[in-house]
């Protein structure tokens, strides 16, 4: 079946800690044994294989295990590929380390991508542009599954194309009142820089 959705010229390859899995192996199946937060294993698998085009974690489901996998075999896929994680409930279940929003979980981890991808537009330095930023294109979160599609990403750039369609008297802008204005922007600067250090909410001066 899956020869006829990706093709005669389609290899899958497994991984999988349990030696009796090397019986499955077929014509274009090849599976190797050790396990998934072995970080020396994953290097020597991904040395051998090379790219691919769709990496799907479907493994132990512990958190260790997720993290580790995808931190070595993310670079594996394709620039235009992609790189899916199942079973992410387990995030939350705690004989798998999990708990809501609890810190080291891989929900908690991949959400973490969610500022990678969005660097570009960050004026602050704990937050700047990364290898993730440059190769991820867009997260997608699913019930227990979440997708990275790979895509070589540039920085943003904005630009004003046409006529505007209003525009300001020039008569009745006071000196005055651009005064005011940015005297306004300034503060609200200031104000949302010392709030932001203390992790409170923004402030909008209305």
């Amino acid at each position: 079946m899956w020869k006829n959705y990706f093709g005669e010229n389609c290899k899958i390859y497994g991984i999988d800690i349990d030696p009796r899995c090397k019986e499955f192996e077929e014509e274009n199946i090849e599976i190797f044994i050790g396990s998934q937060s072995d970080r020396k294993f994953l290097r020597e698998v991904r040395e051998k294989i090379g790219q691919v085009d769709i990496l799907i974690d479907d493994g132990g489901h512990k958190m260790r295990q997720q993290i580790i996998s995808f931190e070595e075999l993310f670079d594996m896929v394709k620039k235009d590929g992609i790189y899916l994680c199942e079973d992410l409930h387990t995030s939350y279940w705690i004989c798998y380390g999990g708990g809501y929003k609890r810190r080291g979980t891989f929900v908690e981890y991949s959400k973490n991508f969610i500022d990678y991808i969005n660097a570009y537009h960050s004026e602050q330095r704990s937050l700047k542009v990364n290898h993730y930023s440059k190769s991820i294109a867009s997260i997608h979160y699913y019930n227990g599954i979440v997708v990275f599609e790979k895509k070589e990403m540039e920085a943003t750039y904005s630009e004003k194309t046409g006529n505007p369609s209003l525009i300001d008297n020039p008569q009745k802008v006071s000196g005055l009142k651009n005064a005011a204005k940015k005297l306004k922007f300034i503060l609200l600067k200031w104000i949302n820089t010392i709030l932001r250090w203390f992790r409170l909410p923004g402030f909008i001066w209305r």
